[in-house]
């Protein structure tokens, strides 16, 4: 059997970096062309429902990365306090309200560059919760936010 001959290995994250993902991290796969082909950019794990407390941290790691956001989409129904916009490094960013469900948050650089998160609940197990994370980034993810949480037993308890 030829190297031509093996299949491809998915992509994932080393092992070492699940330990140090905890509540109020973001693990991101920033691919910025059109070919993206996983069905999410990357995951979320929130340390609360209050968005006011949590989204400046998310959004400051995004814009350091992808550079400046315009726009977040999120479920009002699973947030508190939802506010219609943020600032960011001097940078306004605009909240949308989205019925996108409690497990998805959508980032928009630009007008056009959509990347959507996996959002973990806050009180799930560090263990669901890293395996949910890490499934979110894997390079050839065909399966959405929901499934990956009910695949991980991250549950889809009551919100807050």
């Amino acid at each position: 059997m030829t190297s031509s001959d093996t299949p491809p290995v998915p992509r994932r994250l080393p092992s070492g970096v699940h330990e140090a993902v905890r509540p109020g991290s973001a693990l991101l796969r920033l691919e910025t062309t059109a070919s993206r082909k996983g069905v999410l950019d990357g995951a979320w794990w929130p340390r609360s429902r209050d968005i006011g407390a949590e989204l400046p941290a998310l959004l400051s790691a995004l814009v350091a990365h992808l550079g400046p956001v315009s726009r977040v989409g999120l479920d009002a129904a699973a947030w508190e306090g939802l506010p219609t916009r943020i600032v960011v490094d001097d940078h306004v960013v605009r909240i949308d309200s989205f019925p996108v469900g409690d497990d998805t948050v959508l980032v928009t650089r630009g007008d056009r560059d959509i990347f959507s998160l996996l959002v973990v609940p806050p009180d799930t197990a560090p263990d669901a919760a890293r395996a949910a994370m890490a499934q979110a980034v894997w390079a050839d993810n065909v399966r959405d936010a929901e499934q990956i949480l009910i695949d991980t037993g991250s549950g889809r308890g009551p919100l807050g």
